[in-house]
């Protein structure tokens, strides 16, 4: 990580499993041709890898059709901030023991439905960025070089 009193500082691979693994709630894109879809959903680190549930609809049948994803996370109060976005790979869980391994972690649906079907998502990219809040430098001040 580089200085801590700059305003916006990258985040090793190493912070983002770290602030990943502090959650539990992203935004999932998916796209398929022209169509992009942005849906909240919880999820839990596995390993090097994200696992969620989801019941069979758009997440699903977006998946099948492109596994190419993108999952951002963030966080900030009123001082600092922060966002992970994770380029990966979805793939269905199938196997039955890879389903039983994912019924064992700590994986709850967010609202009140039945979810059967477990996804995980494969990184291939990872970046993060932490955000410290403050006033707009003086424009006047500021001389281009």
């Amino acid at each position: 990580m580089s200085a801590p009193n700059k305003p916006v500082t990258i985040l090793t691979e190493e912070e983002c499993w770290e602030k990943l693994a502090s959650h539990s709630v992203g935004r999932l894109v998916t796209w398929v041709g022209n169509v992009v879809h942005i849906m909240p959903l919880n999820y839990v680190v596995d390993g090097r890898t994200l696992v969620f549930r989801t019941a069979s609809g758009t997440k699903l049948s977006k998946i099948a059709i492109n596994p190419s994803v993108i999952l951002e996370v963030d966080d900030y109060d009123d001082k600092t901030g922060w966002s992970v976005v994770v380029r990966g790979e979805a793939e269905r869980l199938q196997i039955s023991t890879d389903t039983a391994e994912a019924e064992n972690l700590p994986l709850k649906p967010m609202i009140a439905t039945l979810k059967f079907d477990f996804v995980r998502i494969t990184p291939t990219s990872m970046t993060g960025r932490k955000f410290m809040f403050g006033p707009e430098p003086d424009r006047e001040a500021f001389q281009e070089g």
